[in-house]
């Protein structure tokens, strides 16, 4: 039986081996482990991967969205519009810093935070007073707008983008999935907004040996309070104007990003080329409404961090899937406005009907870089087995 693992690290690892260690070694030697030199040029040559003037090393993704939030001045009293079908960090973060996370529902062909959603809450639920956008409910200052660009593929950033300037908004692109991605006109996510922030668990498309993350941004004031908050608010050393956290980079980290770096487009080139593959063979099964392949918007970079389909009877697919060894996972199962830590926001079942939704149909299928034709057709004509 063919396998097929949702994601095999061990292969790439062992294409940039010899790459690898001895930069670990060199790193373990210099006893440097703390933002050094390979953090320093990993910082540069990652911005400039991302269209922009400044990056920021950090500890993880989830430090990225949080130095994001601090350095904006976001907390007590203000409120942050986002997407409930995302990973917990994204409106977790808003939550740590005193803010109040506010959730809109998604466009169900991009799974990305609606932009007619947004306006229609602007509309029905906020009024401006002075320079504030205050939402009615609560009184809270809306101040800031977090899109996620889900999966590799860019949210619409252009209305986004249009509502945050009418009404003040500061805007924090979740990029977590999506380094490489680009929106209209080849332009960079993470380069759209106020600051870009990624991750590099080892999972994503560019992944380090652990957690890692980055913070990017055109607005170098901005860059350099970001580098002060990762280091508990202080410059110089033991001076702190502000308080911070310890948000750094590893050296290490750094060193085995700037190899993997290096390989990013021709990694994302062979998820593309998987995904056209899929996108083709399941057109070609013909299995109508039983399952969805993903839309890539036209115009716009995919880098399929992950490959999701909507699929009819999806839970009974997986196990079926998974007794032909072949791995899939469920990203997510619950929508953050039901998830029991963020009851005390209110948020009922039925409020965000297509995020609920696509929680109850969408499947990840494997995707990775070097999936082998045959492996690719085992999941194809296993899936087209389970609907016959």
């Amino acid at each position: 039986m063919t396998n097929v693992p949702l994601l095999d690290l061990k292969i790439q690892f062992a294409q940039i081996r010899s790459e690898v260690m001895p930069l670990i070694e060199q790193v373990c030697a210099s006893q440097q482990f703390i933002l050094g030199e390979h953090v320093r040029a990993f910082e540069e040559e990652s911005s400039r991967y991302c269209g922009t003037v400044a990056g920021i090393g950090v500890s993880s993704g989830t430090d990225a969205l949080l130095v994001a939030l601090m350095a904006l001045g976001i907390g007590a009293g203000d409120e942050v519009l986002t997407s409930p079908f995302t990973f917990f960090a994204t409106a977790g973060t808003i939550a740590r810093t005193g803010a109040r996370p506010i959730f809109c529902d998604i466009d169900p062909a991009t799974f990305n935070l609606s932009a007619a959603a947004v306006q229609t809450f602007i509309d029905t639920q906020c009024e401006t007073r002075g320079p504030d956008l205050i939402r009615l409910a609560t009184g809270g200052r809306v101040k800031a707008l977090m899109p996620v660009h889900l999966y590799g593929q860019s949210a619409d950033m252009a209305p986004l983008m249009a509502i945050a300037r009418r009404h003040g908004l500061k805007v924090i692109e979740d990029a977590a999935q999506a380094i490489g991605t680009e929106y209209t006109d080849h332009v960079r996510v993470g380069s759209i907004g106020d600051v870009g922030c990624f991750s590099f668990f080892p999972s994503k498309n560019l992944g380090a040996f652990g957690d890692a993350g980055l913070c990017t941004t055109n607005d170098l004031e901005l860059a350099e309070r970001m580098r002060v908050l990762r280091v508990h608010g202080g410059k110089p050393k033991y001076f702190h104007a502000l308080i911070g956290g310890n948000f750094r980079i590893d050296e290490l980290q750094a060193a085995v990003l700037r190899v993997k770096l290096k390989y990013l487009d021709g990694w994302t080139q062979a998820r593309q080329r998987n995904a056209a593959f899929y996108d083709a063979a399941f057109a070609d099964a013909r299995l109508g409404p039983k399952l969805e392949t993903p839309l890539a918007m036209v115009g716009d970079r995919h880098i399929f961090n992950q490959y999701i389909v909507r699929a009819q009877r999806r839970d009974a697919l997986k196990s079926f899937l998974a007794d032909r060894h072949i791995g899939t996972e469920i990203y997510y199962p619950v929508p953050l406005h039901r998830q029991e830590c963020f009851a005390y926001l209110g948020y009922q079942a039925g409020d965000f009907p297509q995020s609920e939704r696509a929680a109850a149909e969408t499947l990840a299928l494997p995707i990775y870089p070097e999936l082998e034709r045959a492996q690719l057709k085992h999941v194809v004509a296993s899936v087209a087995e389970f609907y016959r």
